[in-house]
């Protein structure tokens, strides 16, 4: 059986707190009720990183990622507490990739100039649209005019590496709506799109209660070919199902996800992936989800929401589940280094993907085909066990 090799390591830090929760979210988000108690939870990240430290000791950090929630809550000097504090317990690399997501609702002129003194080298604004009718059905507390100021905004202040996302197949939301969505994003010259549509995730209020309008399935793969379409046009390749990006510009920590990469998640409701290559287990760990419960349990044993160990028989699913949604796919070497098992444990599976028209393989690589995109759930579906 080949060696697990340990991979690149990211850090995710969440902060969970939003002005308010939107409708289709099913994040860990809370809306703010109060003042945020940023000095407590800045405390409890610092017991819970060191709690995980031992983990990771002499490994180095590729890349910081601040989700939530929205984390454009917290001031320019919380981030860069934060950060401090994760540098000086743990080895950054150079040129690191540290973002930042921004709610355009949130986003204060004055607080991106201190983002970037904080560290943070990338933002991500979660526009999800520039059309007003869509964003109140969405429940979204900006309007396009606001969006776009937040992002012109970011960009005087000296950011050079912006994403925006983007929502389709909306309530009530054409094709021509949908396209005017990207000519809109088009036009801020951002680095980084992410384009996804909209689903009715269960314990949502648009789960429970769906909002009327939703395009039918073939319409919303009409605003998904054309919107892609218009993306290349522009000079946005598609790297992943929902990520598209200009030259050099792919989004790293992303990357890592994706590519099987371990990542520790401090913050409430945080999910961390830690492989361990001298005894080949895989661990994935995550916090309390409350932050109450997650601020006053930090750094004990109760701090710890749960520990599983990924099993052999698991892992070629666990692999394929953020493999499959790269464009480029990936090499049955790097299959045998992540998960330490053999090409063999799926070869049974990659051949009938390949007979169903879903995989294309090459030599050492397994690419989705265009069919294989389009059915990524039932292509990974064939490597549970």
């Amino acid at each position: 059986m080949p060696e697990l090799m340990p991979p690149p390591l990211a850090l995710y830090i969440h902060i969970p707190w939003c002005v308010k929760k939107c409708p289709y979210c099913d994040f860990n988000s809370h809306g703010q009720k109060s003042e945020l108690p940023v000095v407590d939870y800045i405390a409890a990240l610092t017991r819970d990183l060191e709690q995980d430290l031992p983990l990771v000791w002499g490994r180095t950090i590729s890349s910081v990622f601040f989700g939530g929630g929205t984390p454009s809550l917290f001031s320019g000097a919380a981030i860069g507490d934060i950060l401090s504090m994760a540098n000086s317990r743990l080895r950054f690399a150079p040129n690191c990739e540290i973002t930042l997501e921004c709610n355009p609702g949130t986003a204060e002129h004055d607080r991106f100039a201190s983002y970037l003194s904080a560290g943070v080298n990338r933002l991500s604004f979660g526009v999800q649209s520039f059309d007003d009718g869509c964003l109140q059905r969405l429940g979204r507390i900006h309007d396009a005019e606001r969006a776009r100021a937040a992002v012109i905004n970011a960009q005087d202040s000296g950011f050079s590496n912006i994403n925006l996302d983007l929502m389709y197949a909306l309530p009530q939301q054409t094709l021509a709506m949908a396209l005017n969505d990207v000519e809109q994003a088009l036009a801020l010259n951002p680095q980084h799109l992410s384009h996804y549509q909209l689903t009715l995730e269960p314990n949502t209020l648009f789960a429970a209660k769906p909002p009327a309008g939703i395009p039918e399935m073939d319409d919303a793969w009409d605003m998904q070919e054309a919107c892609i379409a218009r993306m290349a046009e522009a000079g946005f390749s598609q790297y992943e199902v929902s990520a598209y990006a200009r030259e050099g510009q792919r989004c790293q920590h992303n990357l890592n996800y994706w590519t099987y990469g371990d990542y520790l998640g401090i913050g409430a409701g945080a999910h961390g992936k830690i492989s361990s290559g001298h005894d080949g287990r895989i661990l994935r760990r995550w916090k309390p989800k409350h932050p109450e419960t997650y601020i006053a349990s930090a750094g004990t044993q109760a701090g710890i929401g749960g520990d599983e160990f990924v099993l052999p028989e698991n892992r070629p699913f666990d692999y394929m589940l953020n493999a499959l949604r790269l464009v480029d796919g990936f090499s049955l070497a790097d299959f045998e280094l992540r998960t330490g098992l053999g090409r063999e444990a799926i070869a049974t599976q990659l051949d009938e993907a390949a007979e169903r028209g879903w995989l294309d393989i090459s030599g050492d690589r397994a690419k989705p085909t265009e069919l294989g995109m389009r059915f990524a759930n039932d292509v990974m579906g064939l490597f549970l066990h």
